[in-house]
């Protein structure tokens, strides 16, 4: 039973470290990767007096779990930037969040894109009606029945960019926006389908879809329910691609997100804001939404 244990750790360490994961169950096992280095030390604590080959085996499968979740809980050093601030909110709504709770969320933190998941045509109303249409009157939604509305609210002028990329899942806008001093830059409500069963394949391409940043020309921000985490292959060569999640690089990628329920905390961290490398992550909030079962992100980000 020992050996079955310490087998199946090295296994998640070894997945986990080449990016080795196929299918919906290693994907969704590689969402609880932290757990899985807590658990390896566990078991390499035990198994030290009775089986001590075994407990050396679980203890290198700690090291390399611990080696790959530990930088998140460490702050990162930042570009140089003296830009304008951009304030970005995301959450996932569940289409029933508290509506006044969201907009004092807004008005508090001075918030200067908002992007909006699970977002239905109901609660975009009540949004409104709750003063959310004064605080972020410019917006680009794509508001529909159950899980698979978005939308993006920002205080300045949006274009809708209909061509940024093509989303898979459920509804992604993207827009731009011009800041004080006439930098611009290109948000995306970013929200795909959960790796669940064959859906895996469609939440990876809709991943790999998602736009880069621009070499050229407006920064790019990505904000949303990415249903995926730092410990995903798929996200890890989303951010390559030139992003940085905000979390991450002051010291709070660790922190969860989801499920969000009052009688159960949130285990995983599957909300993100990811913002072009060039950017400097000043500050990050995992904040509580009332109503939802998701955790929402607030990120500060400085332009070069």
């Amino acid at each position: 039973m020992s050996w079955t244990v310490v087998t199946l750790l090295a296994l998640w360490a070894l997945i986990r470290a080449g990016g080795l994961e196929l299918g919906s169950f290693l994907t969704q096992l590689m969402t609880v990767t932290p757990y899985g280095a807590a658990l390896a030390a566990l078991t390499a604590l035990l198994l030290t007096r009775r089986n001590r080959p075994a407990a050396l085996v679980a203890a290198t499968a700690c090291v390399v779990l611990a080696a790959c979740v530990a930088p998140r809980l460490t702050s990162e050093d930042q570009p140089a930037a003296s830009g304008p601030l951009l304030r970005v909110l995301t959450v996932n709504l569940f289409g029933r969040a508290d509506d006044a709770s969201v907009v004092d969320l807004v008005r508090r933190e001075a918030v200067d894109v908002f992007t909006a998941l699970e977002l239905t045509p109901e609660q975009a109303e009540r949004l409104d009606a709750a003063g959310l249409a004064e605080l972020l009157p410019h917006r680009v939604l794509q508001a529909a029945p159950g899980a698979i509305g978005s939308g993006i609210y920002a205080k300045r002028p949006l274009t809708e960019l209909p061509d940024l990329f093509t989303p898979i899942g459920h509804n992604m806008p993207a827009a731009g926006l011009t800041l004080p001093g006439g930098a611009a830059v290109e948000i995306v409500a970013v929200h795909p389908n959960p790796p669940l069963g064959r859906m895996e394949a469609e939440w990876d391409a809709a991943l790999r879809g998602l736009p880069a940043p621009a070499a050229t020309g407006p920064m790019r921000v990505l904000a949303g329910d990415f249903n995926a985490s730092i410990d995903h292959r798929a996200f890890r060569e989303l951010l390559e691609r030139g992003y940085v999640d905000a979390a991450a690089q002051v010291g709070k990628g660790l922190t969860p997100t989801w499920p969000n329920f009052r009688t159960m905390p949130p285990i995983i961290a599957i909300d993100h804001v990811l913002a072009d490398e060039r950017m400097a992550v000043r500050r990050v909030e995992i904040v509580d939404v009332p109503g939802t079962d998701h955790r929402g992100v607030l990120a500060e980000l400085r332009l070069p």
